[in-house]
């Protein structure tokens, strides 16, 4: 099996990490063997495990998972040339990354945290020659995208990357409510679940839009509801969360 080297141990590394199991050789390198050991045992795998210092990249496929503000202090730290680098980096350029990584190509990518489960939705824009290695790579966790410029990863980086997290507020709030009403806390987080798988899989094949107006029949429970979100103004917030993400993207 190929194997893929991830410079950090983060968060995203280990979802992507979880992903990647049984398809490629892992293995990692941090600045803490403690930290590195930690990520093994949450992976469920022995991998080998490399302190930051002096590592040697010359012709590895990287993958770089740490934290964007760290770029030009990894970057220093490392040896040797890559073959390839693919970033997991928000807002990070190709040419940043390659001013800090002595690399003979670069490609930025954009999970997220449903990698570890096989259903990320990547986003992908670089150097057109590992196109197709980059979509088989980070296929091996879902769906991939390929995108044509920096803009439009930064924007797909706003919806899909953060979006877990939007996602998550709204499945916390939906249950919420369903508690404050009287459901049992237990009942009222199985219903949210069964919501969201069911509509997962729902709006791969049907648009938005035809989702709401079938449920939505006129003077319903639905319509009540749907109101009350529109009274709170959801939807411009949600709007807003991207334009917000996308610019926070552009500063980093």
């Amino acid at each position: 099996m190929k194997t893929i080297t991830f410079v950090g141990n983060g968060n995203m590394g280990l979802s992507i990490a979880k992903g990647l199991k049984g398809k490629y050789n892992i293995e990692v390198v941090g600045r803490n063997m403690s930290k590195l050991e930690a990520f093994e045992k949450a992976l469920g795998l022995n991998i080998d495990k490399y302190l930051l210092e002096d590592f040697d990249i010359t012709d590895k496929t990287i993958l770089l998972c740490v934290k964007p503000a760290n770029v030009e202090e990894v970057g220093a730290k490392l040896k040797g040339e890559a073959k390839v680098l693919y970033s997991v980096l928000a807002g990070t350029s190709l040419e940043k990354l390659k001013q800090n990584f002595n690399t003979q190509a670069v490609v930025r990518t954009m999970p997220n945290l449903a990698a570890s489960v096989g259903r990320s939705l990547t986003s992908l824009t670089g150097e057109v020659t590992y196109k197709e290695e980059a979509q088989t790579l980070l296929g091996a966790i879902g769906d991939t995208l390929w995108l044509d410029s920096e803009k439009e990863i930064d924007i797909a980086t706003a919806l899909a990357g953060s979006g877990p997290a939007y996602l998550a507020l709204a499945a916390e709030a939906l249950a919420d409510g369903a508690v404050k009403q009287g459901l049992k806390r237990e009942h009222a987080m199985a219903a949210m679940r069964g919501l969201f798988g069911g509509f997962g899989e729902l709006i791969q094949e049907i648009h938005p839009a035809l989702l709401k107006d079938g449920v939505m029949s006129p003077g319903g429970t639905t319509a009540a509801g749907y109101g009350a979100l529109e009274d709170g103004n959801v939807r411009a917030a949600f709007i807003d969360a991207i334009e917000k993400a996308y610019t926070r993207a552009k500063e980093l």
